[in-house]
């Protein structure tokens, strides 16, 4: 399967399991609980989901580098559907 459809659907699947919440100074703090500290807050709902996408990215790219243990999303198994060459080449 093609790495960059893999990453993208990985990253979409993650982000339909996203939480949001508009805190009491009406601003917005989103997060994907299958995804240790990946978190984000924003003074709008369409400004957190942007940034909370970021984040999630960022968090994986790294964990993949890292060669970190990433949950299964979506039936998505990044710890074994991509190898390291994978990765460098991301």
């Amino acid at each position: 399967m093609n790495t960059h459809f893999v990453l993208s659907k990985y990253i979409e699947n993650a982000l339909d399991k996203a939480e949001y919440e508009k805190l009491e100074d009406s601003s917005y703090s989103g997060s994907i609980a299958v995804c240790p500290g990946v978190i984000a807050f924003a003074n709008s709902l369409r400004d957190c989901e942007r940034e909370l996408r970021s984040v999630l990215e960022d968090w994986l790219l790294l964990g993949l580098k890292l060669g970190h243990t990433l949950p299964v999303i979506g039936g998505i198994d990044l710890n074994k559907d991509m190898t390291h060459a994978e990765v460098e080449s991301v």
